[in-house]
Parts: C-alpha cells; structure tokens; sequence
C-alpha cells in the first residue's frame, strides 16, 4: 500500500497563510525534498479568489464586498472561482510528485472526488459526484447531495514535477456562504443560484462537528494508503512564512 503522509496543523487566525503552505509544500514535493503529503485542517474566515477573478474588472468591488462580511480576500492555488472558507468547514490539500501530471489530471480529480463522496455516504449523505447546474465555483468534480446542493468544491493546479489537489468541505453554514458569495458575484458578473449551496448538518438534519466528518475522511483514506502522521517542518514552515510574507 502506498504511504501517504498526513498533517492536521491548522492556522485558524491567519488568512492567506494556508495558501502559503500548500505552495510550499507542493514545491517541496515535486522536487522529492517531501514525500506525497495530504493536510487536513480548519481554515480561517476567508473569500479565497482564483486567477480568473483577480483579473475581471469586478475584483475590487468583490474583495470590498467580502471584506465588509468579514472574509479576507486571499489568492487561491488551486483553479476555480470565488469560494468561502469559514469555522464550518474543512479544508484539504493533498500535494502529489508526478513527473507528467497533465496525464494524470482526471485521475487525481476522480480520486479525491470519489473518496469525499464516499466518505459522506457513510454519514449518511446522499452523495454524488458532478456539477449541479448554478452552482458557485462550477466544477464537474464538485460532490453534491441528491444533485441539488454543492457540498464540496474541488480544484488543481499544477507545477512540473507535481500537482496539488485543493478541497473545501462545507460541514455547516451552507447559507452563510450563500450570503457572502451574493455580492461578490455580482460584482464579478457570475451567475448562479444561490439555493445550490448546501452543507452536511442540512443534508442530515442535525448538528454536525467537524471532527466527525475529518474522522470519516481520514477512515476513507486509510482504505487507500499507509497513513503516516506527520508535522510541517522547520523548513517548510520557515519557506512558507517567507512566501507568506511577500505575498506570494
């Protein structure tokens, strides 16, 4: 069985600096100076950005519109529109060595996308793999809940050498997103349905921890690989605080 290391840091107070971490640790991965990694952690309140939404001429008024609701704007590494993080979510960036990983692409999306669903479904979540039409942050590798609501977003981004797959899993507050991503998008000029987002604790009419589903998750994927507890190294973590500090 494959061994894949797993870290559970999480930086709740510091937006944009997770980012900042997942760029280190895929560089340091790709290289080979780290072995296949996967974190799962807590993110902060933050509006994370793609590419694409930095560069329309709506940006400004969305990151003003999601700063007045309390949610930093910050650059995302993954691809993918505007998406939410906040205390009812859990976030996942799994960073993988791979010499040629535009071969690879799908396989990595279909990977992470049937391992969340499957993970939901042992909670009890009516969980399917695909875009449901109007969603926010469209992607055909979202996780969904009886092909109504958007539950899990996923992007990639790749380097040479390697790839990182980037997760947000909305536990709770599904209309709290729907509230902050309101004016945001429509300064973006993006269409969608706001009724699309969802969460687990809807899905399962009760209140739901995060660490309940992060068990699941972990439980899912110790079916697949050797699970090696790991930490973020002084390295790492001295070159992410560097990134971090010049803002890239």
């Amino acid at each position: 069985m494959e061994e894949l290391h797993l870290i559970r840091r999480s930086f709740v107070d510091r937006p944009g600096f997770n980012t900042a971490v997942s760029r280190t640790i895929l560089g340091r991965v790709a290289s080979g100076e780290l072995p296949p990694t996967i974190r799962i952690h807590r993110p902060p309140r933050e509006l994370a950005f793609g590419r694409q939404d930095l560069a329309s001429p709506g940006y400004e008024e969305a990151a003003k519109a999601a700063r007045a609701a309390g949610f930093p704007p910050v650059e995302r590494l993954a691809g993918g529109r505007a998406a939410v993080f906040h205390e009812g979510t859990i976030a996942i960036a799994r960073a993988y060595s791979d010499p040629q990983p535009p071969k690879r692409t799908y396989s990595r999306f279909e990977e992470m996308s049937e391992l969340i669903a499957e993970s939901l479904r042992d909670l009890g979540v009516e969980a399917l793999v695909g875009e449901v039409p109007g969603e926010y942050c469209p992607g055909a590798y979202s996780v969904n809940a009886r092909g109504a609501t958007k539950l899990v977003g996923i992007g990639q981004r790749m380097i040479r050498g390697g790839a990182h797959v980037g997760v947000v899993v909305v536990v709770s507050g599904g209309q709290r997103i729907a509230e902050v991503l309101e004016p945001v998008y429509r300064a973006l000029e993006l269409d969608w349905n706001p009724a699309t987002s969802g969460s687990v604790a809807d899905e399962l009419g009760r209140d739901v921890q995060l660490d309940e589903v992060e068990e699941a998750l972990i439980e899912r994927l110790a079916t697949k690989y050797e699970l090696i507890d790991s930490d973020l190294d002084e390295q790492t973590m001295a070159l992410a605080e560097e990134r971090f500090a010049r803002g890239s």
